[in-house]
């Protein structure tokens, strides 16, 4: 039987994006169930009391030349925005995360490449992800019909969406989720944290399958 392999991520996390890229590689070669989790992980840095990397000038220095290195390495278009501080601390993502919970329980086979849209708005193209109409255009570009995305929409000012993603979020951080992004494997001995974009030797060798790189 397939192990589950729970992903929780958020698309103002670039590391995000790179663990997400191998994760969905690696499900035509490993035998697991990958389960996609958005989340806040505005909410996660507050309760675990962790800072953003980029308050720290020495981390930050080094953080973006690591994901540019990384990005080649994947071969994922990631480009830094001109202002991250402003997307990531001033508009913030909560509204694409609500959106994302919204297109997981209403049009759940198109999370992946809603998700994948998202980041390329931000990481790639220094697009908004927070209006309407660009997550619509996110959405559209992901081959989402009309009618599914207008709920979706609508769905995030609803309490039940809201109460979905807080929920998933709070799943995170009670197993001990700091940052993004966070795996969970399922193993014989129960559910096992890995932590970052650049474990999946140890997810690997966790689920019994080889990481080749």
């Amino acid at each position: 039987m397939s192990r589950q392999v729970k992903l929780f991520y958020d698309v103002v996390s670039p590391y995000s994006w790179i663990g997400f890229e191998v994760a969905t590689r690696y499900t035509s070669c490993w035998n697991m169930n990958l389960q996609l989790k958005p989340f806040y992980l505005g909410g996660v840095m507050k309760a675990s009391g962790n800072l953003p990397p980029g308050l720290l000038p020495a981390k930050a220095t080094y953080m973006t030349q690591d994901i540019m290195r990384l990005a080649k390495h994947f071969n994922i278009p990631l480009r830094f925005p001109a202002n991250f501080a402003h997307v990531a601390f001033e508009k913030t993502t909560l509204q694409p995360a609500r959106f994302l919970t919204a297109v997981s329980l209403n049009d759940p086979q198109s999370l992946e490449e809603v998700s994948r849209q998202l980041w390329l708005r931000i990481w790639s193209r220094d697009e908004d992800v927070v209006e309407d109409a660009s997550l619509r255009s996110a959405a559209l570009a992901a081959g989402m019909e009309e009618q599914m995305i207008s709920e979706c929409l609508q769905d995030t000012r609803t309490p039940e969406i809201k109460t979905k993603l807080a929920e998933v979020t709070q799943e995170a951080i009670d197993k001990g989720c700091f940052g993004a992004p966070y795996f969970l494997i399922e193993t014989p001995k129960g559910e096992k944290p890995v932590f970052g974009s650049d474990r999946f030797h140890i997810i690997g060798d966790l689920l019994g399958e080889r990481y080749v790189g």
